[in-house]
């Protein structure tokens, strides 16, 4: 199906285009809310700007696509392959990113409030600030997900659960060169996670809860547990 095609049977109230190819296609700032686009080929294409809040790509192939600034609220990605996408500034919220491969993605200042990303594949994925814009995985759904190498500098992720994820060599730490902000895991469920060698300098980890984690090798200089759960079970506390 050519795009033309394609925008004149969506302007005339049909949704769904499941199993197309549209690959290398361009539709900047375009309007196409509720889309099913279950399974389609859209590789290398750019969806910059637009406005897809509550469409379908359940299965679809995004990789190496532009989709920075683009409103994906409520969508549903779950098995989607992103690999190498430009997510850069997208809104993300409620989004069902469960089981996507997100290898090598960008997400930098993306927010992914409350979006369920368990079982994702986020190896080498960059999450880190878009100038003054912070990644926001609040109450992100993160269990057992794969953020090994994963850049989190300053990323905000109160709440977010990240239990049984593998964060190994992942930073999570602040450069006050680079990133205005801490990387924030207050209240964070990290209960069972592989934190080896990742770097946990100057991050905000009050109250979180890192029962059973992995700390093999983890740097934590600067870091802030106070009342965090701490892998043996004891609760940390700096005025003891």
């Amino acid at each position: 199906m050519k795009l033309n095609q394609l925008l004149s049977k969506y302007n005339l109230g049909e949704r769904d285009f499941q199993n197309i190819c549209l690959r290398e296609i361009d539709l900047i700032g375009v309007n196409l809310p509720n889309i099913n686009l279950e399974a389609a080929d859209i590789r290398q294409s750019r969806l910059g700007k637009s406005n897809l809040n509550g469409a379908i790509f359940k299965k679809a192939d995004l990789s190496e696509s532009i989709i920075w600034g683009t409103s994906l609220k409520n969508s549903n990605l779950s098995r989607a392959i992103l690999r190498d996408t430009d997510l850069s500034g997208a809104e993300l919220i409620n989004t069902n990113l469960t089981n996507a491969y997100l290898s090598k993605a960008s997400l930098c200042g993306a927010n992914l409030a409350k979006a369920n990303l368990s079982y994702a594949i986020l190896y080498e994925v960059d999450l880190r600030p878009l100038s003054n814009r912070r990644t926001n995985l609040g109450q992100a759904n993160l269990s057992h997900t794969d953020l090994s190498y994963a850049k989190l500098s300053s990323a905000l992720l109160f709440r977010a659960d990240l239990s049984g994820a593998k964060l190994c060599r992942a930073e999570l730490n602040q450069d006050p060169y680079k990133f205005p902000f801490l990387t924030d895991l207050t209240e964070a469920n990290l209960q069972g996670a592989d934190l080896s060698y990742a770097d946990l300098s100057n991050a905000i980890l009050v109250n979180a809860n890192l029962k059973n984690a992995d700390l093999t090798g983890t740097n934590l200089k600067g870091t802030n547990l106070q009342g965090t759960i701490m892998p043996n079970g004891s609760i940390y506390n700096l005025s003891i």
